[in-house]
């Protein structure tokens, strides 16, 4: 690694971050507040990248990373002036990309490894050793299926390098939110399963009437989708049969309740984040299936777009229904991803 590598590390990880945590904290209320908070670490950032001239193929992707993010905090200004809180999703998008462009170069160094470890886990050896390790071209690390940007009902795929197939591991299928994508939303949930032993997807809707969003209305195609991706990758990859996870977030934890209700659903164990829900879904959910079925709820106090007695409401139909739940209203959550859910969530599809 170059010296201008290890200049440009700390800023870029440090703006990667706090990106995180405006993701994390969104409130079209309070977004000002927010990002005065934020402070301004994208001008470390920048000055570094002005020195930073790459030679190499790894020195390319710490550039890629760093662009991304520092156009990520330059929409944020610009939404900041403009006051149009569209403009601050799409510049969240930036993340996911220099995400991707950074993670390869976890198992060739050392501070990156550490960076897509979950922090109580930086200081031990034996992991620290095992996100050293690389990626096997097909079979570990990051795979994409016929899901490039603006392409729909593809998926990717994330198997940790430390794979092997002398075990079963849990399966975590996580749908994003609507208008989202599944290569983006990889990113919310691979620092987890990297951490904690599970293999990832993150499929993309198909998209219908209503948008790039999962099938909530009319004809469903997302289902049999969904089906048709989990029986691919149990072919090649060993997965445990009784933990499969369908978690997703807002449209896609909706989803969850309307694909996976049915008796025909491949998933164990369901997981809807910040979603919104109708009692008409138990009624038309297949009465065997809920008896026992394990269910994980999250949602925000501070909601804005699903208020939070919504969620209220779907824990106490499905606990009468006799799904055994786990619910957790978390007091500073608005409407967006809480990452922090990640790590329980897969202790508790392990239990």
């Amino acid at each position: 690694m170059t010296t201008g590598s290890e200049t440009i590390l700390p800023p870029l990880f440090a703006c990667l971050e706090t990106l995180s945590l405006i993701a994390r904290h969104l409130d079209p209320s309070s977004f000002a507040e927010m990002m005065g908070a934020a402070g301004t670490p994208w001008e470390r950032l920048r000055a570094a990248r002005s020195q930073f001239s790459p030679v190499d193929g790894v020195d390319e992707r710490l550039a890629t990373a760093s662009d991304e993010a520092l156009a990520a905090f330059d929409e944020l200004r610009a939404a900041l002036d403009g006051g149009d809180i569209r403009a601050v999703f799409k510049a969240l998008r930036h993340t996911p990309r220099a995400l991707e462009a950074l993670y390869p170069l976890a198992a060739m160094i050392p501070a990156v490894n550490s960076f897509f470890l979950d922090p109580s886990l930086r200081t031990d050896a034996e992991t620290l050793a095992r996100g050293m390790l690389p990626a096997r071209a097909g079979e570990t690390g990051v795979i994409h299926f016929d899901n490039e940007p603006r392409t729909r009902g593809g998926f990717s795929l994330y198997v940790p390098e430390s794979y092997t197939p002398d075990r079963a591991w849990p399966l975590v299928v996580a749908l994003h939110g609507g208008s989202g994508h599944g290569r983006g939303f990889l990113w919310s949930w691979l620092r987890d399963a990297r951490s904690f032993g599970a293999i990832l997807v993150a499929p993309t809707s198909s998209g219908n009437s209503l948008g790039s969003t999962w099938a909530l209305m009319g004809d469903d195609n997302d289902t049999p989708n969904l089906a048709r991706i989990v029986a691919q990758v149990r072919e090649t990859w060993n997965i445990d049969p009784d933990r499969l996870l369908l978690t997703g977030m807002s449209d896609g934890g909706t989803f969850c309740y309307v694909s996976a209700l049915d008796g025909a659903s491949p998933f164990t164990h369901l997981a809807p984040v910040s979603a919104t829900f109708h009692p008409m879904l138990i009624s038309m959910a297949d009465a065997d299936r809920l008896r026992g079925l394990p269910v994980y709820l999250v949602h925000g106090a501070l909601d804005w777009m699903f208020p939070v007695e919504v969620a209220r409401q779907a824990k106490a139909a499905l606990t009468a229904a006799g799904a055994n739940v786990t619910y957790s209203e978390i007091d500073d959550l608005s409407h967006t991803y809480p990452r922090e859910i990640n790590a329980p969530m897969i202790a508790w599809l392990k239990a």
